[in-house]
């Protein structure tokens, strides 16, 4: 039975998430007529349950969110990284990056989840965008040149470009058929708020255990002016539970060893909760009229906490190639311009999927050979100049450093 077609729209995003409302609104600001579909209720996911996370948004990132008109909004609660200090278990020998060794500015800045996602909702709000929640595809076709969804709503939405953002275990990207390469780190990420009695100072803090990462990340302090941080504690599958069944003081206790002495007392806010860590990697990035950015298309380890980076680095490729061809008057879903995003975003995608998993495997360990050659590269690092640089600009978002490469919203630049 033919479908009637409530809708016809030029780009339809699948997923409601930071990466996918981003996406939806730099193209509704810049004049696309534009819809996105998101499965959670709005007032669910400003919670602290629904998402306890934070998220650390890189130089670069910042350019794409102010694009998108919430990073003014975000501005008071994101705290900045202005140095970055990596340790290796117990050896006295560390990694420092100092932001004010660069000309960029802060690294990046750290920000709760569900405030990201409130500056989000406020600024679909205000844009042209259309934005459908609580509602799910539950039906894909083709039409022509058109890609035909049904809503569980049972509206029917046609369109030219059909946007897959809807995470990990995306169906758009079950629905194109598009096969991935995956694998179980068989570890978790402890995930939750603590309180300090000193000043963290903007200090970003990797501490390399032989269980995975243990990551201080500053965030601003609260309305009473006590100092916060928020950790991602990693521990094998087997050792995340059981010390979320710790009783309160324990649990206290076990992370006052982790801190050691230097923000003195640490104790936890809210219910810590648990991530399983995976690594996926789509093998196609596109379909016929479709696009995969962020979680859809690939999943990362997060000890360099660049996940939500990566994805602002599809979000401005790809709105950059749809806002050059409409201005020309070119087809947005045409096949030449999805595979100009395939082909672009692949590589950097792959590059960073492949650090973070060696750099996982490298220091999750405490093999003596091995940590000894740890040792010997951060000393190294730490006396070449190029070398630090070159980490620095990737902790920052600008990749190699070279920014003529960069889309031009990661450069500052009007899309």
């Amino acid at each position: 039975m033919e479908r009637k077609i409530s809708m016809t729209t030029d780009v339809l995003v699948v997923g409601g998430g930071p990466s996918g409302l981003t996406m939806a609104l730099l193209l509704a600001n810049a004049g696309l007529d534009v819809i996105c579909v998101d499965q959670a209720p709005k007032a669910a996911q400003l919670k602290t349950s629904f998402d306890g996370r934070t998220t650390a948004i890189s130089s670069a990132s910042r350019f794409v969110l102010e694009a998108a008109g919430m990073w003014d909004a975000m501005m008071p609660d994101a705290a900045p990284i202005l140095d970055i200090r990596v340790a290796d278990t117990d050896s006295p020998h560390f990694l420092h990056f100092a932001s004010d060794e660069t000309d960029r500015g802060a690294f990046g800045w750290i920000v709760e989840n569900r405030l990201m996602r409130k500056a989000l909702f406020d600024a679909a709000d205000k844009s042209s965008l259309k934005h459908i929640q609580p509602s799910k595809v539950e039906d894909f076709e083709y039409d022509g040149d058109m890609v035909v969804v049904t809503l569980s709503t049972g509206e029917v939405i046609a369109t030219s470009l059909l946007i897959g953002a809807d995470g990990r275990h995306s169906p758009t990207r079950e629905w194109a058929d598009i096969q991935t390469v995956n694998w179980d780190y068989k570890q978790e990420a402890i995930v939750c708020c603590v309180e300090h009695e000193e000043d963290h100072e903007d200090v970003a803090v990797e501490h390399f255990m032989a269980s995975g990462p243990f990551a201080i990340l500053p965030m601003t302090d609260d309305e009473k002016g006590k100092h916060r941080s928020s950790i991602v504690w990693t521990e094998h599958d087997t050792d995340a539970k059981r010390y979320l069944d710790l009783k309160k003081k324990d649990f206290d206790a076990e992370l006052q060893d982790r801190f050691g002495p230097h923000l003195g007392q640490v104790k936890h806010l809210g219910k810590p909760m648990i991530y399983p860590l995976r690594f996926m990697h789509a093998k196609h990035y596109t379909a016929k009229r479709m696009a995969l950015i962020g979680e859809a298309a690939h999943v990362i380890h997060p000890i360099a906490g660049q996940g939500l980076n990566l994805s602002m680095r599809d979000i401005a490729l790809l709105a950059e190639l749809i806002v050059d061809n409409r201005r020309i008057g070119l087809d947005i879903g045409s096949d030449v311009l999805l595979k100009s995003y395939s082909r672009l975003r692949k590589t950097d995608n792959m590059l960073m999927g492949a650090m973070t998993d060696g750099l996982n495997r490298l220091f999750s360990n405490n093999i003596p050979p091995i940590k000894w050659a740890r040792t010997r590269g951060m000393g190294i690092v730490n006396h070449v100049p190029p070398l630090k640089r070159f980490f620095a600009n990737q902790a920052m978002g600008f990749a190699n450093g070279n920014d003529a490469n960069l889309p031009r919203i990661l450069r500052g630049e009007v899309l």
